[in-house]
């Protein structure tokens, strides 16, 4: 077998916390342990739908921020995928390769037994694929933190993966590096994604739950009109959630926003976006400037669909070029750079 040393990395996505904590980020605290049982009987509820509209976790922002570390070996997420709230996300997570893993819930509290089922996988991938070099959890339970340190042990570098206010400080600690889902690239912050909350509790909500926020749709909604704040604010929610999901379309399947799946999108626009992309990722080092070869691999490990020929460009470079409204190129010998547009 050919060797290589290309980093390989494996993910492993507690989904219910992630959704759950995404919930209670854009809602306020507890919010989905109120709305569990509205949830569980009719998700076609209007403010219910509207609730988790709002609140739709980005699988592409977390499955491109772990691909940036380096080849994907295995995807896998772990949820009871027969409960509607999870079974929306089933046809995103299967495009993009993630094998769902089923849980059932035990009957006395709901709990599916997550964090044990993940950690006795990892544990066992980790001796079954000695090449493996990269763990991404997914998940903020402090559950995770013997699993952090024995990935580290065994010389695997940990990236955790959590929403901000949601998160166990512990686990943080125990990774080597983490990053908060908020500040994901192609996530929208809370503080843009509620303002088609559901009316006054989910106001209350925002303002108890979310730290550092800056208060701005509060005020605002305290200044206008009843008339108009009840007739602007559903329409902002689905603005936000439309874009939210936009680079996964026409794949996903966004809460309440069916009608995008039978609509073809512009490649052009799709791989723009993703180059877009690709640039926030790339640049977490010390300079800003990144090899554009770098860049294409990375763009391919997002997308292995993309190819500059199928959109008419005769080299990558030509691509950068014809984008030069995203990225900036210089040519300086046989060296290609290229860095973000502020």
């Amino acid at each position: 077998m050919p060797e290589t040393t290309d980093p390989r990395v494996a993910v492993y996505l507690d989904f219910d916390n992630i959704v759950m904590s995404w919930y209670d980020r854009v809602h306020g605290r507890n919010s989905y342990s109120r709305d569990r049982q509205r949830i569980a009987a009719d998700i076609t509820d209007p403010e219910i739908a509207e609730s988790l509209a709002a609140a739709t976790v980005d699988v592409g922002a977390i499955i491109d921020y772990a691909a940036s570390f380096g080849s994907l070996m295995l995807t896998r997420a772990y949820a009871d995928w027969s409960a509607p709230v999870n079974a929306e996300y089933r046809s995103q997570l299967v495009a993009r390769a993630v094998d769902l893993v089923q849980l059932f819930p035990a009957a006395a509290y709901a709990k599916n037994g997550a964090d044990i089922r993940l950690a006795v996988d990892a544990v066992e991938d980790m001796f079954r694929i000695p090449d493996l070099t990269h763990v991404v959890i997914v998940g903020g339970d402090s559950d995770y933190v013997p699993l952090a340190q024995r990935c580290r042990r065994l010389g695997r570098y940990v990236i955790g993966i959590g929403v901000a206010g949601s998160t166990a400080k512990s686990l943080a600690a125990a990774c080597d590096e983490f990053e908060a889902y908020d500040q994901l690239p192609g996530v929208v912050p809370p503080a843009a994604s509620d303002k088609g909350g559901r009316g006054e509790r989910s106001s209350r909500g925002r303002g108890r739950g979310r730290r550092g926020g800056s208060g701005e749709p509060e005020k605002q909604a305290q200044q206008a009109p009843a008339g108009e704040e009840t007739a602007s604010q559903p329409e902002q929610g689905k603005d936000a959630v439309t874009e939210h999901q936009l680079f996964l379309a026409p794949r996903a399947t966004v809460l309440g926003h069916d009608d995008h799946d039978d609509q073809a999108e512009d490649p052009q626009e799709t791989a723009a976006r993703l180059l877009e992309r690709a640039l926030e990722l790339g640049d977490r080092g010390d300079g800003e400037w990144l090899h554009s070869s770098a860049v294409k691999t990375h763009m391919r490990r997002m997308d292995p669909s993309f190819s500059e020929k199928a959109l008419g460009y005769r080299s990558f470079s030509d691509f950068l070029k014809a984008h030069a409204d995203i990225a900036e190129l210089e040519e300086t010998g046989h060296e290609r750079l290229v860095r973000a547009i502020d």
